[in-house]
Order: C-alpha cells, then structure tokens, then sequence
C-alpha cells in the first residue's frame, strides 16, 4: 500500500518552506534548461544548496565544464558568423596590399619609362638677334635697344623670365681666338644678356658645345665693352675660329658673312654639322643691323 502524502496543515513551517524552496529550484531549472536548448542560457551544473541542503541548478561558464552536449544552434551560429567576419577581413587586407604592390610597381615602371636619356636644352627661341643696342654716341649712351622689338611681341618678351645659366661643364666653350683679328683669346660666358655681353663673347643659352653637332651661337659688342666684334667683316672664307674647352681646341673655319636685319633669328638655328655663328651690331656706331659670320669645324 502507498504510503500516503502528509497534509500541508501537518507539516512545520521549515518543512513547508524547504518543500517551497525544491519546487522552486526545480522550476528554475526546467527553464533554464529550455533557455540553454534554444541558445539564450549557458549551461547548468547539478549541485546541492548550502542553505537548504537540496539538489539544485547553477548555471556556469561552458569554457569551464564540457558535459557533452552539443553546442546551442544560436552559439554555434554566432561562432561562425564570426569566423566570416575575420576571414572576409583578412581577404580584404591582402587584395589592399597586393591592390598597393601592383599600383607601386606600375608607377616605378612609369618612372623609369620617363628617365630616358636626357637630350640637350632645347635652343631658346629667341624674337631679336642678341648683342642689340642704342649707339655709344645717341643721346643717354649705350643701353639694350627694345625699338627692336616688334611693338606686339614686346608684351611677351617683357613677361618672359631670364633664361637659366647652365652648370659650368668642362664641355663648355672659354675662350675663343680669331687670329685674323685678334693678338690674344677673349673669353667667353654663358649666356647673352647685357651683363653677360659686358663680360666677353656671350654664348646663347642651349646652343650647341664646341666641337657638338649643332649651331654654337656667340655674340659680343662692336663699340662697347671692348668692341669685340668690331672687325667681323673682315673675315673671309678660310679663316680660322678657335674655340677652346676646358681640356680640348677645336678649329673652326669661316664659311660665310651676310648682313641681316635684327629679327632675323633663323640665324641661330640648330644645324646638322659642327658650326659656329658670329653675331653682332652693324655698322659700327650705328648699330641697326646684325653682321652674321658662319664657320665649320675642321674634319680632324
């Protein structure tokens, strides 16, 4: 025969309240049981109560206690959504430093396509002849003569910057001796501006060196400054022009003289052998024209 349940009015106060505390823990379990299966609830741990002296539920930490149980499926999600998450962020990490290696080595190839051999300074294109200036004997003296000028190409040249004196080189020209005229060598500058032209013979910025295929462009005074160019007509074909570097002569010989008017800059065009172009003032104090001695270089 059953042994009958006592009646709730037969039970102590710590009997009822000990059978309160079972029913509670009981139904605490069941829930979290349920919260764990649908993934909102960490696992339990059976242990006995230390205030009732009862078997319970305590939830605790799954890294701590593995009883076998599978994972919950919303855990078990979430661990591989965060596994995407890292291996989408290490894909996109290495196509931004491949993407980075490849605009690297497209731009070293751009570069070392732009480093080809440097070809020489483009001959400066020039609106008058150089060496140009008013008469010693006009009144206010010599200065630079701008009514050479064409009137509407004076705004351009007024705006145009100083051309850059190049690095001295060995391969520059430094002296020039013309023996028809002259006891002794002059020396010659880079570049043919008024200062350049109180110096000596002036060479004109990105005109050939000595001794180069091209036009080797010099200009000096006729009546100041050491009149340097004073005797330029009197140059015949034949004569010698000797243009010195720093380590080598190399001789010249006169070819033509033609008288032109300043803006004749054709002048000072490249040319396809070794030559040399003498410019300056004519006639002497008067200075309204340009005398022009051409010279090759002797075949060694």
């Amino acid at each position: 025969m059953a042994k009958s349940r006592p009646a709730a009015e037969d039970l102590s106060i710590d009997q009822l309240e000990a059978i309160l505390a079972q029913k509670r823990l009981e139904a605490r379990g069941a829930r979290l049981r349920q919260f764990r299966r649908s993934g909102r609830a960490m696992r339990l741990r059976r242990e006995l109560d230390p205030v009732t002296g009862l078997q319970g539920y305590r939830a605790e930490n799954e890294a701590e206690v593995d009883d076998g149980q599978p994972a919950a499926p919303l855990q078990e999600g979430a661990s591989k959504l965060l596994l995407g998450v890292e291996v989408a962020a290490v894909v996109g990490l290495l196509f931004v430093l491949f993407s980075g290696v490849g605009a690297l080595r497209s731009l070293n190839q751009e570069v070392s396509a732009a480093r080809l051999p440097a070809s020489p300074t483009a001959l400066i294109r020039a609106v008058v002849l150089p060496s140009g200036h008013t008469p010693p004997t006009s009144p206010g003296g010599s200065r630079p003569n701008e009514s050479e000028i064409p009137e509407h190409l004076r705004p351009l040249v007024q705006s145009m910057p100083a051309p850059e004196i190049p690095t001295p080189s060995v391969a520059q020209a430094q002296r020039i001796y013309i023996p028809t005229i002259w006891d002794s060598p002059a020396p010659v500058v880079q570049g043919d501006g008024w200062e350049q032209l109180k110096k000596g013979v002036a060479q004109h910025v990105g005109s050939a060196n000595p001794g180069e295929a091209g036009n080797v462009v010099l200009s000096a005074h006729n009546d100041i400054f050491g009149e340097l160019f004073r005797e330029l007509d009197r140059l015949k074909p034949g004569d010698e022009v000797i243009l010195s570097t720093g380590v080598q002569d190399f001789v010249y010989k006169v070819t033509g003289l033609q008288i032109v008017g300043p803006t004749e800059v054709g002048v000072m065009d490249p040319t396809a052998r070794p030559t040399i172009t003498l410019i300056s003032c004519y006639p002497y104090l008067v200075d309204t024209q340009r005398i022009v001695v051409t010279a090759e270089l002797v075949e060694s």
